[in-house]
């Protein structure tokens, strides 16, 4: 299991541990995704920055979709089929996506892949940046929503 992350605040007014906490999973900016294993070291850190992120379970097809769209290798290089088979050792982005969504590998350990996705605004905008997205904001656990979010993104 996946779960993909997505900042939607900007740098004001936040602490620093905090801030300190979303630069370990590479969210610098807003609108910055990240696909990032589950387990309790990541669950802990989705916790502490829950009011300046959203994330849930993202699924194969919309991870796939985010990989050649948005994905780059180290030069600003866009990923496609061809970079994916020459390295690493899964034969295409789907065979990629479908090995990140289980966990058998994670999006970030792989070499020359930018572990970051730079994705646009959401089209029709967030929900509202301050309030839970139970509440219905945009912040915190989305579950299966959150590959709505991406799909209006890309």
């Amino acid at each position: 299991m996946a779960y993909a992350v997505i900042r939607v605040r900007g740098h004001s007014k936040i602490k620093s541990d905090i801030e300190e906490t979303m630069g370990l999973m590479h969210l610098t900016r807003p609108n910055h995704c990240v696909v990032v294993p589950e387990n309790d070291t990541v669950r802990g850190m989705l916790y502490k920055t829950k009011d300046y992120v959203t994330w849930g379970e993202v699924d194969e097809t919309t991870l796939a979709k985010m990989i050649k769209f948005r994905g780059r290798m180290e030069g600003d290089v866009p990923i496609d089929d061809e970079a994916v088979k020459s390295s690493s050792k899964y034969t295409s982005i789907i065979s990629l996506a479908r090995a990140v969504k289980k966990g058998d590998v994670t999006y970030s350990s792989l070499a020359g892949f930018k572990p970051i996705f730079r994705l646009s605004p959401p089209r029709k905008g967030y929900e509202g940046n301050k309030r839970s997205y139970q509440n219905g904001g945009a912040l915190g656990y989305r579950g299966k929503d959150i590959n709505e979010l991406i799909e209006r993104m890309l």
